[in-house]
């Protein structure tokens, strides 16, 4: 059985590269475990959405609870899925635009068609912060 994990952490001191060096981890090692999903930067917060099978995704979650890279992770999400809303995305970076008035729309855009109305508007409301 999938389940799809959502959770938000704090990483206010990341540069863009340790961006892009988590996400290029992250595309090269989740295809083996499984793993699909989108992550969210808004430069202070990470929300992150995970799918999978349930045994790899709480070996990911302890790895990420012990990365020093960012602190105070909440899970803001843990459901069983019968399908995957991301099935092509080993981890997908959805850009934030720099307007707060475009980035609903703009996210909104690149957000997957089967993703869950209640996770898209969690996804939506983090964009607006900050």
């Amino acid at each position: 059985m999938l389940s799809q994990y959502l959770y938000i952490s704090t990483a206010p001191s990341l540069s863009r590269d340790e961006v892009e060096t988590i996400l290029a981890s992250s595309a090269r090692n989740n295809p083996a475990r499984g793993i699909t999903g989108l992550l969210l930067y808004n430069g202070r917060n990470f929300l992150q959405l995970l799918e999978g099978d349930d045994a790899e995704l709480v070996e990911l979650m302890l790895r990420i609870t012990h990365d020093p890279r960012h602190t105070g992770i909440s899970m803001l999400e843990h459901k069983k899925i019968n399908k995957r809303a991301c099935p092509d995305w080993a981890m997908k970076r959805v850009l934030i635009a720099e307007s707060i008035e475009s980035r609903r729309e703009a996210l909104e855009a690149g957000l997957p068609k089967g993703l869950d109305p209640q996770i898209a508007k969690i996804i939506k409301n983090f964009a607006v912060l900050n």
